[in-house]
């Protein structure tokens, strides 16, 4: 079967690319050490009851994201997003950004599909051609972040939409999926073809 897109190849970051939580790191580069503890032990309860199952994934995000950024100027958080990404790129793991780099090398296109902020993801892949972002998405009043979501946590079937928002013909490519998690299992269904905890080696 002929695909007019050719393969588009979907990444989880956090996880997936990284060797670990890119929303806990940015806390402790942004705020330091004591009140990455302190935001941690205030929320500890919310975040025991989501493990459990108990209280929404993206409600305890928010919440987190908000006590630690609402308010912020948002030309000052890119700032502290373009500086994040810049001075922890070892938060990548080797094998996936070669696989990026041969994947842009034969022509195709890559995807980051993840539920970490766009505004931190995006600089780990500046001067990428053929790389897109799809992640979750803050929002800004008045040159100010008030901390809240303006689209669904990128997570489960979220980054399966987002996914066809930006490729809907289905028929038109061959997919192939990488992730590591719960919330990737959706996404990695939908390929054509996937793989599970991969770069790991």
């Amino acid at each position: 079967m002929s695909y007019p897109l050719g393969k588009i190849y979907a990444f989880d970051f956090d996880g997936t690319l990284t060797n670990r939580d890119t929303l806990l790191e940015f806390i402790r580069f942004v705020r330091g050490d004591k009140a990455f503890l302190l935001c941690i032990l205030y929320y500890f309860p919310l975040l025991v009851l989501m493990k459990l199952g108990l209280y929404a994934n993206w409600k305890v995000k928010e919440k987190v994201f908000t006590h630690c950024f609402g308010g912020m100027k948002i030309a000052d958080f890119n700032k502290w997003c373009a500086r994040f990404a810049s001075e922890r790129m070892s938060l990548l793991r080797p094998q996936g950004v070669q696989k990026i780099n041969e994947v842009l090398e034969a022509g195709n296109k890559v995807v980051i599909v993840s539920a970490s902020i766009n505004n931190w993801v995006e600089p780990f892949f500046f001067g990428l051609d053929g790389v897109s972002v799809i992640g979750t998405m803050i929002e800004d009043r008045d040159g100010v972040v008030t901390g809240r979501f303006l689209t669904k946590n990128c997570y489960g079937e979220e980054k399966v939409r987002r996914l066809l928002k930006l490729y809907p013909d289905r028929q038109d490519y061959w997919l192939v999926a990488y992730g590591d998690s719960r919330g990737d299992f959706e996404m990695l269904d939908f390929a054509n073809e996937s793989y599970y905890k991969p770069f790991r080696n």
